[in-house]
C-alpha cells in the first residue's frame, strides 16, 4: 500500500502543473516553457538517480528499454499536445478532457496487461467518463 502515499503526492503535485502552465504561457510561449520545465525535471530526476544509486547505464540498453523509449515517445507527444491545449484553452476544460487518459490507461491495462474487469471497475470507468464530460461542459 506504499503506492497510495506516492500516488497522493503525485496527485497533489500534478494538480499545480496545469494552472501554473496556463499562467506562465501568458508570457512564455508553450515550446520554450515546456523545454524549461523539462530541463528542471531532468535535473531533479538525474539528482534522484545519483542520490539513490540507481544510475545504472545498463538499463538504457536492455531489451526492456525498448518499451521505455516507446513510452517516452507517447509521453512526449502527450505533453506537447497538453501544453498546446493549455496555451489556447481554459484549464477548467482542458484538464478534465486530458483526464480521460485515466479511462484510456485503465482500458489498455485490462485489454493488454491481463488486469481484471469487474462490474465495479466497469462502473468506475463509466462514472469517470461521465464526470469528465460534466466537468468539461460549458458551465451553464
Amino acid at each position: 500500500m506504499e503506492y497510495l502515499l506516492w500516488v497522493l503526492i503525485a496527485l497533489l503535485a500534478y494538480s499545480f502543473v496545469a494552472p501554473l502552465t496556463s499562467v506562465i504561457m501568458q508570457d512564455v510561449p508553450a515550446t520554450p516553457g515546456l523545454f524549461l520545465s523539462t530541463f528542471v525535471f531532468l535535473v531533479i530526476a538525474s539528482s534522484v538517480l545519483l542520490l539513490t544509486g540507481t544510475a545504472d547505464p545498463s538499463h538504457a540498453v536492455s531489451v526492456e528499454a525498448g518499451y521505455v523509449y516507446v513510452a517516452g515517445v507517447f509521453l512526449t507527444v502527450g505533453i506537447l499536445a497538453y501544453t498546446a491545449a493549455l496555451e489556447t484553452g481554459p484549464v477548467s476544460v482542458v484538464v478534465p478532457i486530458f483526464g480521460m487518459f485515466i479511462v484510456g490507461s485503465s482500458v489498455l491495462g485490462i485489454l493488454f496487461l491481463g488486469e481484471t474487469m469487474s462490474l465495479t471497475r466497469a462502473a468506475g470507468i463509466v462514472c469517470a467518463m461521465l464526470a469528465i464530460v460534466c466537468s468539461a461542459g460549458d458551465g451553464r
